[in-house]
């Protein structure tokens, strides 16, 4: 029997070895795009339109000033253990301005929370699509396809980095030697937002309640858009963060310091959609953007556990009053909400449509959920977390909805519902000239083989089907 069992574990060893090798080998044979030899460009003098690669949130590295030190991500026992409380912004408490410090952005983040987002990009643009990284103020080589990163500093307003994107953009025109040229933008997550605020009013800040009026001046300076995961219509994986922290290594980002920051307010579910439920699945009507919601439910600097902290420990908004932290919460909600519908009114007849990529194969978070627990009203991020759940309510259905994991595929699309037959909302206006939907989550979405192929198939053909005839257009 032992020898029997010994001929019977041995052939079970050979059938497993030839099964992994058979795997290897289906896994070695897949075919893959030669993305070199498919966009090789004989005579590059015919289209040497350069490429400017706008990260997204946390995606541009920044560093003291003085001492030139990385604050982000910094080490990488900063990534694991650090709180970031130097991250945190300062503001005036007359006008309710951020006031500045000594950070600043100098280039795009090498990994985003763990992640490498933007490299994949880059080893695409040089190795396959012939381009070489551009610095702004050295002259362009004739006959070079040149790209450049274009790091900001992400906690800042977004309507202010379109001020910076043209300064760039004028600076590589000089470069170049040429007063009319154009380039490609491809940005990522938050970054489109910016790209997007760009083309509709260049460097105006229309959020100030003086005027929304869409000029399309950026579009005199910007070629073609690519969109990869950005959140059109926003997203709830920011309220997440705003009530919870963003997690960064074994440690957070804390609402605190995430509630100085205008640019994660910009990032909230728009105005639109709904984003709020009860236990019984209906959908609640509070408005986001009215400082006295987040008082009732007790959220971000208004729970009384996070406000003791952030008195007793002197971090981020220690020494400011609590009516002066209030009075600029309120102010930047009110301007989140302008910034919301400055990107979502119908614009006039535009030369560019956009090409969106995004994920629509993981759940991500859609709604957040009002529980009532003895004779309070809890918050509950994610279905798990429910208490008393209901029979029949499809919570998962509910709270998340097809995306990337951190935006959904409603609202990368600019619409306010999942259903792709419903009609949708002239308020939510997005010049799309098509979209991809890629198997990916939120970081990894560069590392598509697919994307890859069609980021070079967009940024290289030199006329696109809909270049030559503009036109109003709305996503359906």
């Amino acid at each position: 029997m032992l020898k029997a069992d010994i001929r019977i574990q041995n052939t079970v060893r050979k059938l497993l070895l030839l099964f992994i090798s058979s795997l290897l080998f289906a896994c070695a044979s897949t075919p893959r795009p030669d993305l070199s030899r498919l966009y090789r460009i004989s005579d590059q003098t015919k289209d040497n339109t350069p490429v400017i690669l706008i990260p997204g949130l946390f995606g541009s590295k920044l560093r003291d000033k003085q001492t030139g030190k990385e604050v982000w991500p910094g080490s990488a026992t900063d990534v694991l253990f650090s709180n970031y409380q130097q991250l945190a912004l300062k503001f005036d408490h007359q006008t309710l301005q951020v006031l500045p410090d000594n950070l600043e952005a100098y280039d795009v983040a090498d990994s985003v929370l763990g992640q490498d987002i933007y490299g994949p990009i880059i080893s695409t643009l040089e190795k396959s699509g012939g381009y070489h990284r551009g610095i702004p103020g050295k002259a362009a080589l004739k006959g070079e396809r040149h790209y450049y990163v274009f790091p900001y500093d992400f906690r800042q307003d977004n309507s202010r980095h379109a001020l910076a994107l043209e300064a760039m953009i004028d600076q590589i025109r000089r470069d170049y030697g040429n007063p009319d040229l154009k380039v490609d933008l491809v940005a990522h997550s938050m970054g489109g937002l910016v790209a997007r605020y760009y083309l509709r009013y260049g460097v105006a800040d229309v959020l100030n309640g003086e005027h929304e009026q869409v000029t399309l001046d950026g579009t005199t300076r910007v070629r073609k858009l690519i969109l990869l995961g950005t959140p059109n219509l926003g997203s709830v994986s920011s309220l997440h963060a705003f009530l919870s922290g963003e997690t960064v290594g074994f440690g957070k980002i804390s609402p605190e310091v995430l509630a100085t920051m205008p640019s994660g307010y910009q990032l909230f579910p728009h105005p639109l959609v709904s984003w709020l439920i009860d236990a019984n699945g209906n959908t609640l009507n509070d408005n986001l953007f009215d400082v006295a919601t987040w008082e009732r439910y007790r959220w971000s600097i208004f729970n009384p556990t996070i406000q003791q902290r952030m008195f007793k420990s002197g971090g981020a908004m220690a020494g400011d009053s609590l009516a002066d932290l209030q009075r600029f919460f309120s102010y930047r909600l009110e301007r989140a909400r302008r910034f919301m519908w400055a990107l979502s009114t119908p614009e006039p007849e535009t030369p560019i449509r956009y090409v969106l990529f995004g994920g629509d194969c993981n759940m991500t978070p859609a709604r957040l959920l009002l529980e009532s627990d003895g004779d309070q009203l809890m918050t509950r991020l994610n279905p798990t977390a429910i208490h008393h759940p209901i029979a029949g309510v499809r919570y998962d259905e509910l709270m998340l909805e097809p995306g990337d994991g951190r935006v959904t595929k409603p609202s990368f699309l600019a619409r306010e519902s999942l259903d792709p037959s419903t009609e949708q909302s002239e308020d939510s206006f997005i010049p799309v000239a098509y979209w991809f939907f890629l198997c990916e989550d939120h970081v990894q979405l560069t590392n598509n083989i697919n994307f890859q192929d069609n980021l070079l198939n967009v940024l290289l053909t030199r006329s696109l089907p809909w270049e030559n005839a503009p036109s109003q257009m709305k996503t359906k």
